[in-house]
C-alpha cells in the first residue's frame, strides 16, 4: 500500500486518512513530528487492511446466508439472529454470541478455515442463543452437527485450541 502524506498549516491536532484505490492518503498537521506520524500511519494501515479483509470475506459467502441455512437445518428456523458478522478484533476466540440481543460475531480467522470448521463455529455460537452456557444441554445441541468432533479435532491439531480449553470435552 502506497502512502501519500499531505501536510497542512491549517490542521492543528488531527490526522485523517482515506484509501483511494491502493493509496493511503494521509492528511496531517504541518508541525507533527515524522516519527509520531509514522506510528499513526502504521495504525491506519492495520485498520484499512482489516477492513479490506472483512470486505473480501463478505464477498466470499454471506454469514447471514450461512446462518440461515444452518438455522433451518439444525434449529428448524427457531432462532432469531439479529446480526452475524466477521470481526477482526477477536484474536483469541473464534466467535461470541450476545444471547440477550441475538448478535453473533465471528473471528475473521474462521473465514479462512475449511467450510465445515466455520459451520461448526457458527453452530456453536447459535447454540448459545438457546443455552447461554457450556452445559450438557448446550453440548447436546452442538453435537447435532455431525462434524462437531472432527472440527474440534481440526482446531486442536492446528494448535489453535489447547486440550484443556473449555468446550473440548464432549458430553458422555
Amino acid at each position: 500500500m502506497e502512502v501519500e502524506i499531505v501536510r497542512s498549516h491549517k490542521r492543528r491536532r488531527t490526522v485523517s486518512a482515506r484509501l483511494i484505490k491502493d493509496t493511503l492518503l494521509v492528511n496531517a498537521p504541518f508541525m507533527l513530528p515524522q516519527k509520531r506520524l509514522d506510528r499513526i500511519i502504521d495504525g491506519f494501515k492495520i485498520r484499512f487492511e482489516k477492513n479490506k479483509l472483512k470486505v473480501e470475506l463478505k464477498k466470499k459467502e454471506s454469514l447471514v446466508d450461512i446462518a440461515a441455512r444452518l438455522n433451518e437445518r439444525y434449529f428448524s428456523n427457531q432462532l432469531r439472529i439479529n446480526s452475524i458478522e466477521y470481526v477482526t478484533t477477536q484474536n483469541h476466540k473464534f466467535g461470541c454470541c450476545n444471547f440477550h440481543d441475538g448478535r453473533i460475531r465471528i473471528s475473521h480467522k474462521v473465514g479462512f478455515m475449511p467450510r465445515w470448521v466455520r459451520d461448526y463455529v457458527i453452530i456453536h455460537e447459535m447454540a448459545h442463543l438457546i443455552e447461554p452456557n457450556h452445559s450438557r444441554k448446550f453440548w447436546m445441541i452442538v453435537c447435532r452437527y455431525k462434524l462437531a468432533e472432527r472440527a474440534r479435532g481440526f482446531l486442536l491439531a492446528a494448535g489453535i485450541l489447547q486440550p484443556s480449553a473449555p468446550g473440548l470435552e464432549l458430553p458422555k
